[in-house]
């Protein structure tokens, strides 16, 4: 059996095992079933192959492929190159994939389409999400209620639709919310994997990295604690169920 490569770009220790059980717990995994590489700690093996996986699954991160390249650190920058180094062959051959939050920045850099801070990217919170009349047959939103919430949290986000792609899911602040490349390339802005609980522990986190003013950041786990947001972990146990 083929296991999932799950590519994680957030250099926070304390951030990315929670994703990583995060995505454990959402897509109804054990970990034996993934290889997980923190691209902050390791440097992709020369010889990996995406197609030998059952799929890809790339993490958020506070990185944005959208800052000029003087402004990213080192770390930035070799994180960055070294998920959009795998596109090519995910793209090209249509290799299962989801890209959460920051995957879909690097989606779009590599499909050529505009990504920018200017129009849609978004602050901390829960965000609106409504199923085009595309996602509403998609495989990988099977049982996805027509509107639900989301949690998002990022500074840039798509502007444009990318060539090929396939608009899936629109929200009220940022129009592309999800896309898919040909049959099985996904991308979402919000994060499908966070239950209410995960988004307050990186809340915390993230405290003082610009996402908002940190003097907030009671006043976002409270609304993370009265939120129910629980619809978008499907499509992370769709994806498993589906490629798995």
């Amino acid at each position: 059996m083929k296991r999932f490569l799950i590519l994680q770009l957030r250099p926070e220790q304390d951030a990315s095992d929670a994703e990583f059980a995060s995505l454990l717990k959402a897509g109804g995994i054990c970990e034996e079933r993934t290889h997980r590489i923190r691209l902050d700690a390791e440097a992709l093996p020369e010889d990996i192959e995406p197609a030998d996986y059952a799929g890809v699954i790339i993490g958020g991160g506070p990185g944005c492929v959208s800052d000029a390249p003087q402004d990213k650190s080192p770390d930035h920058a070799r994180i960055e190159a070294a998920a959009l180094s795998l596109m090519p062959r995910i793209a090209d051959g249509d290799i299962p994939f989801l890209g959460c939050c920051y995957g879909i920045g690097i989606l779009g850099a590599h499909l050529g389409a505009p990504v920018g801070k200017g129009r849609y990217g978004e602050a901390v919170g829960i965000a609106e999400c409504t199923l085009t009349e595309a996602g509403q047959s998609d495989p990988l939103l099977e049982g996805m209620p027509p509107r639900f919430d989301a949690f998002v949290g990022h500074k840039e986000a798509l502007e444009a639709l990318p060539e090929g792609c396939v608009h899936l899911v629109e929200g009220t602040r940022c129009p592309f919310q999800m896309v898919r490349y040909r049959r099985n390339v996904y991308a979402v802005q919000f994060h499908p994997e966070a239950d209410a609980r995960a988004f307050e522990e990186r809340i915390g986190i993230y405290r003082y990295h610009g996402y908002f003013p940190p003097e907030e950041a009671q006043a976002l786990i409270e609304m993370c604690r009265a939120s129910h947001v629980t619809a978008p972990q499907r499509i992370v146990r769709n994806f498993i169920q589906r490629y798995g």
